[in-house]
């Protein structure tokens, strides 16, 4: 035929509706292909995470639990003295005893690695120690973020959320009822049948859909390169802190996010610096000059943390240098009492106390969301019903792998049959190019993915012609 011919033809109707389904069904496996692997692991690791706390707090707690005493615990130079004996190196941060049956932790750096040093409170007899993540939970919390694979690995997770976006908005379009009654709130026939794994796919996945996209957007703040570049977006003027915060103090080039994690809206800001050397009779009452001379030393940098009311379980950093400074950092689950506060290591003065009541409404939505998304704002209640979406995913790419294999044709991939009227793929594809906009990097693997449907339209092509 020739291209005036081509041009001479009657125009084709619009594509049908069984074609517009036919291509959403196609690029809903191609997103499931890409997804499913990555949201099983992260789905395993993520309800393990929800429970963090109890789950560290019974594996370790050989380490991390003492027998509460009716004596007064010891200083935090000294706990941290008795930790520096057994393991000598360079301080890193302090935890108080967030309890009474709890011990402290000290981190130190040693020419071996980072670890934390656990030391009973009451007696400074040294428990333990535990490489720097090396908890349970850190280990799956490295795992959860992929970052045991290296930092091309961090944009998987870019990659996987962006996906999983997709393959939610075209799940649902595939379950929409369109005047059917089975596989919508209900399931249909026996385990032995494919009907039966579709129609448990389609409605575990109506009833979750909705709390698996949440948990995919609020995941993305924690990407590599989307999230990085949305963090700098939202907090990367004033040195880093939300707008509106007054850091009228000399700054460093120091990121806080260096020293020790923080959270997402404090990723990008600056450490503030301390006022110069001070001679001894620039300490404050009752206090030893340290050894730069009139520093206030640890433990009047923990008694005034404990004067501002920072919550039980922050972390003390010590200053890094003759101009660092004392940083108290409390991440407890009510995001109200979330703060960090920068001392002057002279003078104690605080120089900057940040709080989630200082964050702009982007820095707010989105930590709320995180912390969510950690099921930790809604206490005992998040915890589960997180569990039973984690459950849920599980399921979701159990069924439709079992669902897949019971369809796949001998020797195929089994890649959903193309529609009539390529004009519906086209269409599809252009709507999903909107999500490569908002996310590069899915927008990248967009493009793979089309080089891959076009070599599996040409393989089709010419098996046919063969």
């Amino acid at each position: 035929m020739t291209v005036s011919s081509l041009s001479r033809a009657p125009a084709r109707p619009a594509a049908g509706a069984s074609d517009l389904y036919r291509a959403v069904w196609r690029w809903h496996f191609y997103a499931g292909l890409i997804a499913l692997p990555f949201l099983i692991l992260l789905a395993v690791t993520g309800a393990l995470y929800l429970f963090h706390g109890e789950i560290d707090g019974f594996i370790h707690r050989d380490v991390k639990s003492v027998e509460a005493q009716a004596s007064t615990p010891l200083p935090p130079s000294r706990i941290v003295e008795a930790a520096l004996a057994a393991r000598p190196g360079t301080l890193t941060k302090y935890l108080p005893p967030a309890s009474p049956s709890a011990s402290a932790e000290v981190g130190v750096r040693t020419p071996d690695g980072k670890l934390s040093v656990f030391v009973n409170p009451y007696d400074g007899r040294v428990l333990g120690e535990i490489s720097d993540k090396g908890t349970f939970i850190g280990v799956v919390r490295q795992l959860h973020s992929l970052s045991y694979f290296g930092t091309v690995a961090s944009g998987a997770i870019e990659i996987v959320g962006g996906w999983t976006i997709l393959l939610v908005g075209t799940g649902v379009y595939l379950w929409w009822p369109r005047n059917r009654g089975g596989g919508v709130v209900s399931v249909r026939g026996s385990p032995r049948q494919r009907v039966f794994w579709r129609d448990l796919h389609a409605v575990t996945g109506a009833l979750v859909g909705f709390f698996i996209l949440f948990l995919a957007v609020t995941g993305m703040p924690w990407s590599g390169f989307w999230g990085g570049y949305v963090n700098e977006w939202a907090n990367g003027s004033n040195f880093g802190y939300p707008s509106g915060v007054r850091v009228e103090v000399p700054m460093s080039d120091q990121r806080l996010s260096s020293t020790a994690p923080t959270s997402w809206s404090l990723e990008q800001a600056q450490m503030p610096q301390s006022g110069g050397h001070h001679g001894p009779e620039h300490a404050m009452p009752g206090h030893e000059a340290g050894p730069g001379g009139g520093a206030i030393g640890l433990d009047e940098a923990v008694a005034i943390f404990d004067r501002l009311g920072l919550a039980k379980g922050y972390t003390v950093n010590p200053p890094g240098g003759p101009t660092g400074v004392y940083t108290g950092s409390a991440y407890p689950g009510d995001l109200a009492r979330q703060r960090v506060v920068h001392l002057d290591q002279y003078s104690g003065k605080p120089l900057i106390d940040m709080s989630y009541a200082d964050y702009g409404p982007l820095g707010k939505s989105l930590e709320w969301g995180i912390n969510v998304h950690m099921g930790q704002e809604f206490g005992l209640a998040n915890q589960l019903f997180l569990l039973a979406v984690c459950a849920a995913i599980v399921l979701l790419s159990v069924s439709a792998a079992v669902m897949w294999w019971k369809r796949r044709p001998s020797g195929s991939l089994g890649v959903p049959p193309l529609p009539s009227d390529r004009r519906a793929l086209r269409g599809v594809v252009a709507i999903l190019a909107v999500g490569g906009i908002l996310f590069p990097l899915v927008g990248a693997s967009l493009l793979v993915m089309l080089a891959v449907d076009r070599l599996f339209l040409w393989k089709r092509q010419h098996l046919q012609t063969a």
